[in-house]
């Protein structure tokens, strides 16, 4: 992407995040894995569209947000069980449950391109989320790339502890040497490995946001916050999300 990015910022935006927020708009307009260049924007605009619907704000309110029926205000775009598993995984996430990603699957959905409507919201909210805390409107949504997905399952993604099957550290071996930089790789890392790609573009994400990989396990590391200070707030606004993890 050639556009400028945050230039109305009040605050000063680091070199790195400008780029891997463009880099990371570019896998969203190119085909992925299992998605074309169009449906990966159209999943992201769907996304961002969930944030005013009116059913999922009903659920959201609800005990069960399985209790609430209707249908979503969508785009129009794309097929009825897709936009349910977007609009659910962006605005009520930590009540998802497996019964409920069996029903995905049931839908027609496949658990590999589950994991790259997943792996695209994820990448719409980094970005969205870091326009609205800086005080800016979010960036337009690329123009598509045309081309067909790859189309590729690794073979090493085994069902195991995870609704999805994902790459233990220990059989990133071959196309995914690079999925995994550190043996002490959690699962937070591995949820997206089964379709790579997802991964790398997060990891891509994360190492301007948060730490280089290979930094992980480095408690001296530091930007403009000490690493204590880092997970401080990363742990208090997992609280407030009431992310499980």
């Amino acid at each position: 992407m050639n556009m400028p990015l945050y230039e109305s910022a009040p605050v000063r935006v680091r070199d790195d995040i400008t780029a891997a927020h463009k880099r990371a708009c570019q896998r969203l307009s190119e085909a992925g894995t299992w998605w074309t260049g169009e449906q990966r924007v159209a999943i992201a605009a769907e996304a961002r569209n969930a944030l005013g619907c009116s059913l999922c704000q009903e659920r959201k309110a609800a005990v069960s947000p399985f209790t609430v029926e209707g249908d979503h205000q969508s785009l129009g775009v794309l097929p009825n069980p897709v936009v349910d598993a977007i609009h659910r995984i962006l605005t009520d996430p930590g009540r998802l449950t497996k019964r409920w990603y069996k029903q995905v699957l049931a839908s027609g959905i496949s658990d590999t391109e589950y994991v790259e409507i997943v792996g695209v919201v994820v990448t719409l909210v980094v970005i969205d989320t870091f326009a609205r805390a800086i005080g800016v409107p979010t960036i337009e949504l690329p123009a598509t790339v045309e081309g067909e997905p790859l189309r590729i399952r690794p073979l090493s993604a085994k069902l195991e502890e995870a609704w999805v099957p994902m790459i233990a550290v220990s059989d990133a071996k071959g196309p995914e040497a690079d999925l995994y930089r550190s043996e002490f790789t959690g699962n937070i890392q591995r949820a997206l490995s089964l379709v790579p790609n997802e991964v790398r573009g997060l990891s891509d994400l994360a190492a301007a946001h948060y730490v280089p990989f290979e930094k992980v396990v480095d408690v001296t590391f530091r930007r403009s916050i000490s690493r204590p200070q880092m997970e401080l707030l990363a742990g208090r606004v997992s609280a407030l999300n009431n992310c499980f993890y």
